[in-house]
């Protein structure tokens, strides 16, 4: 259980299926750390991994995979780590914020007042970023290790756990369907 379950032990926990996509010029899923973190943490939460896969920095290909993992029943939620800073190279979410149906600008700020305490003035370039695509969350990370740490301890996983309250995702899918369904809350 995370910690930010604040107080809710009696209740059932859910598993989310996740998808996590690597952004990167220079590692390869052997080499691929980052990822695996995030992997091994949500795992370690109790959800499951549905994919994991490593692109390299190209708009298209990023947003092509993204969009295309949205309309996959079994993915609930998409984690992307790399691509996220100043570089010409960084252009995550330049390809993925156009998707967005909604954005979750808390996400970023949130992400960027934790990071201060960890980097200071270095996470002004962070463009950690996250929004709804398809009605999945879709969370846009630094490609380092302890930023994809801090964003999934401090973040991410409070808010994929069914128990944390007042609200979190699986209590959102509860009053409005998980993402692909139709479910009418006023029925």
């Amino acid at each position: 259980m995370t910690k930010a379950a604040h107080g809710q032990e009696g209740l059932k926990f859910e598993p989310v299926g996740v998808a996590i996509l690597v952004v990167s010029d220079t590692r390869t899923l052997a080499e691929d750390t980052s990822g695996k973190l995030l992997a091994d943490g949500l795992c370690d939460a109790g959800h499951r991994l549905v994919k994991r896969e490593v692109v390299k920095d190209d708009a298209t290909i990023i947003s092509r995979t993204i969009f295309s993992w949205a309309n996959e029943a079994e993915v609930d939620c998409i984690l992307v780590t790399g691509g996220t800073g100043m570089s010409p190279r960084d252009v995550t979410p330049d390809a993925l914020e156009p998707l967005f149906e909604k954005t979750m600008p808390g996400f970023g700020e949130l992400f960027r007042s934790l990071s201060f305490q960890e980097i200071g003035t270095a996470t002004l370039q962070s463009r950690a970023t996250a929004g709804l695509i398809k009605g999945r969350p879709v969370f846009v990370l630094p490609g380092s290790g302890g930023a994809c740490r801090l964003a999934l301890m401090e973040i991410i996983l409070p808010q994929l756990d069914s128990r944390t309250k007042p609200c979190s995702f699986p209590a959102l899918w509860k009053t409005w369907g998980k993402p692909g369904e139709t479910k009418n809350p006023s029925a």
